[in-house]
């Protein structure tokens, strides 16, 4: 016997009894085909959900994925790794070192190296994953949770202690410091965390960059 569906069923009990039960089956089917419409639609829109861009001043790292756009050469664009040793390979340009660069500066150093073969080029550099820790925030000394935090522009010191727990029991807030890399040599910026948290002092509320250290040391006895 030929299997009969669940609306040939419907189909012949509508005949039977008459066009009174059409409203019912028109209900039935809409029940029964509704599912099948919002799965077909959920997974388009999760497909075009994009990662959230990173700051213009975010220093590429191993691990990242990078999309190269040379403009008006597509056989020139690429998205490449970001090799643990630090450098990234396209086409005409081999071990371009990649790291603690931001996505401008590798772009301004692959003009330079294709000038060699392509007349004037224009690159883009786009990080397609981010997950370089020279974009991390560190949070040392003490504080509840010391912790690596993931940077975005616009972060401050308070924003990065809140996120550690704020300050421990024997911290000597008034003498922290950032610790931040400028051309390659440290620098060491005041701040007084104890003003800012129970004075309410927000002139310490100084702005954050990618890969600063705050430390916060421990109270003298």
């Amino acid at each position: 016997m030929t299997p009969v569906s669940i609306l040939d069923l419907l189909k012949v009990r509508i005949f039977r009894i008459g066009i009174s039960a059409v409203p019912l089956f028109l209900i039935v089917a809409c029940q029964l085909s509704a599912p099948v419409r919002a799965a077909s639609v959920t997974p388009a829109a999760s497909s075009t959900a994009a990662a959230p861009p990173v700051s213009p001043d975010y220093r590429i790292g191993p691990g990242d994925q990078l999309h190269i756009f040379v403009f008006e050469n597509d056989q020139l664009s690429v998205t490449v790794p970001v090799r643990p040793d630090g450098k990234i390979s396209t086409p005409l340009v081999e071990d371009m070192v990649a790291v603690g660069k931001t996505p401008s500066q590798l772009a301004r150093d692959i003009e330079t190296a294709l000038s060699k073969y392509v007349r004037s080029p224009k690159v883009n550099v786009e990080v397609v994953s981010a997950l370089s820790v020279y974009s991390q925030i560190k949070v040392i000394g003490q504080v509840k949770e010391p912790k690596a935090i993931p940077y975005h522009e616009g972060m401050t010191v308070l924003e990065a202690l809140l996120d550690a727990k704020g300050l421990s029991e024997f911290a000597a807030g008034n003498r922290a410091r950032i610790v931040r890399m400028v051309n390659g040599r440290q620098e060491d910026i005041r701040v007084r965390l104890d003003a800012l948290v129970n004075n309410g002092d927000m002139s310490q509320n100084l702005p954050l960059q990618p890969g600063d250290v705050l430390v916060v040391p421990e109270t003298r006895f």
